[in-house]
Parts: structure tokens; sequence; C-alpha cells
């Protein structure tokens, strides 16, 4: 009997020895990315708090959600049942565990709450487009350098699917040179929102700084800053208060960007067309993450962000005389990298993928975008 318990025993501990040699190194790494987390805050769980940066949070394992601001919900709850739920923003400020604050308010909050957050120390993630006033933006670079702390701005269709395609057509010019991009983000959306600061206010709070700070963003990555910019915004739908459509034409030297949004637009074309010398490429759709975030699917697995071949590109060109038609399979969406980035840049040094200083220049083009439409001419850069 004592043999058999003592067998047993050993037996017991001796697995257990193989299991921790084995799993030695795993068992450490985790231990080690527990210590090395990023402790962060959400300013609010809104629509982007719990469409985008909660899931792209709860997947990431570098980040830890210690606190989020809810005035009178609990829905974060869901998410992070773990972390604590404060009413008020100096809460979060006066929190010395908290590293990282994700301001995701109402645009016309964002310049006093980063500012709020660098002056206390935290490194801060701002929704597009970062503040309403480049001057504001300047302001903010600055401070967060004095203290060196990472700012940066979440322009998160950088990584969609469909614009990461027409990065590598465009680098790889099978077309010729390029003469025309041509982008549009059009909805169809007749209803006026009660009650949103989205659909009420100033010339800051139509869709020019809403999609359009996404659209400039993606020209401005592609192009750089354009000579001159040509803009025309104006209220569509019936009974509309600020702005519901725009047409916005980038120069450069020798071709043109152009960049266009409806909330009228029921059978919308390409999403991209472009043109260049010797054929063109299209593409049809919108990237599919957040309709899948908007379902409730955390972004996980490497299938995430992968597009039916249905939707993929076309791509016409001529090469040695020869009429070439081909499908250009899109390369996989991944909001996951911009929080994969972040960490590296707070922890490592590492260069960020969205540097402030390039939504300082993207804030510009929209300011020269109000400009041109006020005084309908074209506004040299």
């Amino acid at each position: 009997m004592f043999g058999e318990c003592y067998s047993a025993t050993f037996a017991s501990e001796t697995y257990l020895r193989i299991f921790i040699e084995e799993n030695f190194v795993r068992i450490k790494l985790y231990i080690f990315s527990m210590k090395n987390q990023v402790t962060v805050a959400l300013a609010s769980f809104g629509m982007s708090g719990k469409v985008f940066h909660g899931p792209l949070l709860k997947v990431n394992p570098n980040f830890r959600v210690k606190l989020v601001l809810e005035r009178s919900k609990t829905l974060s709850k869901e998410l992070f049942p773990d972390a604590t739920i404060v009413t008020n923003y100096d809460d979060i400020l006066t929190d010395d565990e908290v590293e990282l604050v994700i301001v995701n308010t109402p645009d016309k909050f964002h310049y006093s709450m980063v500012k709020l957050a660098l002056e206390a120390g935290k490194h801060v993630v701002v929704e597009k487009p970062a503040t309403f006033r480049s001057l504001e933006l300047e302001v903010l670079i600055e401070l967060a350098k004095s203290k060196n702390l990472v700012y940066t701005v979440f322009q998160n269709r950088r990584l969609d699917g469909d614009f990461r395609t027409v990065q590598k057509v465009i680098e790889e010019a099978r077309f010729g040179r390029l003469v025309e991009f041509e982008s549009h983000y059009d909805r169809y959306r007749t209803e006026i929102t009660a009650d949103t600061w989205k659909e009420e206010g100033d010339e800051y709070c139509g869709v020019l700084y809403n999609l359009g700070s996404h659209m400039v963003d993606q020209a401005y990555v592609l192009f750089g800053k354009p000579q001159t910019v040509t803009a025309h915004l104006k209220t569509v739908r019936t009974g509309g208060k600020v702005a519901d459509y725009y047409d916005i034409r980038l120069d450069y030297d020798g071709f043109s960007a152009l960049l266009k949004c409806s909330y009228l637009v029921m059978d919308p074309g390409p999403r991209y067309t472009l043109n260049g010398e010797y054929g063109t490429f299209k593409k049809w759709g919108i990237d599919g993450q957040e309709d899948l975030l908007k379902a409730g699917n955390l972004p996980e697995g490497e299938d995430w962000g992968k597009e039916e071949e249905d939707w993929w590109g076309m791509l016409v060109y001529t090469e040695n005389d020869e009429h070439v038609e081909e499908l250009v399979e899109t390369i996989p969406g991944d909001y996951r990298i911009f929080y994969n980035n972040l960490y590296e840049a707070i922890r490592n040094g590492k260069t960020l993928l969205v540097r402030p200083e390039q939504a300082l220049e993207v804030l510009k083009i929209l300011e020269a975008c109000l400009l041109s439409n006020k005084e309908q001419r074209t506004v040299i850069l």
C-alpha cells in the first residue's frame, strides 16, 4: 500500500517537474509580460470604446485596462469585468498606475482632455482628427515632446485591407505612371440623428472632420503634402444641419487625388479607382472589420480581416502590347497592428505608426478644405 502511494506521488512529482521544465520559458515570458503591461484608462465607452478600442485592448496581452470613464452606465463591464468604472476624468489623471489614456470623447473635448493627460504625465491616444485647429495640435505635440511622452492619433483606416492593397498596387505600379487617384467613402443615410454632436454644430462637426479625416490621412500616407487643395462642401440630406457631402481635389506634381463622400449614395461605385498611363485598378466594397466588431466579434485568429474573393480588386493593364486582366487579392485588414505598434513605442521607443506630426499635416489640409469651400477658390499650401 505504502509502495503504491509512494510510486504515485513520485510519478506526480516527476510529471510536474517535467511540465515545469518544458514550460519554463513560456511561464517566464508570461510573468514578464504581466509585469510589463501598459496600464490603460478609457476616457469614455461610447461607440469607439465599445467597437474599436475596447476589443483591440481586450485581445492584446500587453495592455491592462484599469479604469473606464462612464458617467451613467456600466457597459464596459462586459468587456472589462475587472476594471473600475469612474465618473470623473480627474480619477484617471490622478491614478499613478495609469500610463496611457485613450481620449475617445466627442471632438470638441479632445484638446483640453489631451492637454490635461499629458500634463499629468500620461501617454495618449486620441481619436482622429486629434483637434479642430492645427495651432492647438502644435501645442500638444510640443507638450508631449517636453515630457518625453508618446502621443498618437487613432487613424485605424490606414489598416483597412482595401487601403493596404492600394498601397501595394501603387508601389508595384504595373499600370505605369499614376495619373489620377480617386477614393470614395459613400453611405446611404437619409435620417438625421437627433441630439448628436456629429449632426449639429459649426463647420468642424460635419462629415469633413469625421470621414474626411480618414480619407485625407490615406492620401497623405500615399502621396505626402499636396501642392494645392480645392474643396466643395454641402448639405444634401433634407433637414441636415452640417455638411454631409464633400468633393476634395488634391493636386500633386503630375497627378491628382480626388476624395469624395456623400450620405445619399444608395448604389455606390468603386471604393478606389487608380488610373495609370498603362492601366486601371478598381476596388469595390469596404473593409469588413468595423462590421465584425459592431456585431460583437473580438479581433482574434489568423483569419481576422480576410476578405472574400468576390470583393478583390481588378487590375487591367497592357504589358508587351498585350491586354492583361487580373484579380488582386486583398491584403487582410488588421487594426490590431495599431496597438502592437503603440506598445513597442511606449516600452521600446519604436517609431509610431501614426506620428502626431503627420496628424498635423492632415489637419492643415482639412483647414485648407474649409478655406477653399468658404472662399470658393483653390488654396495653395
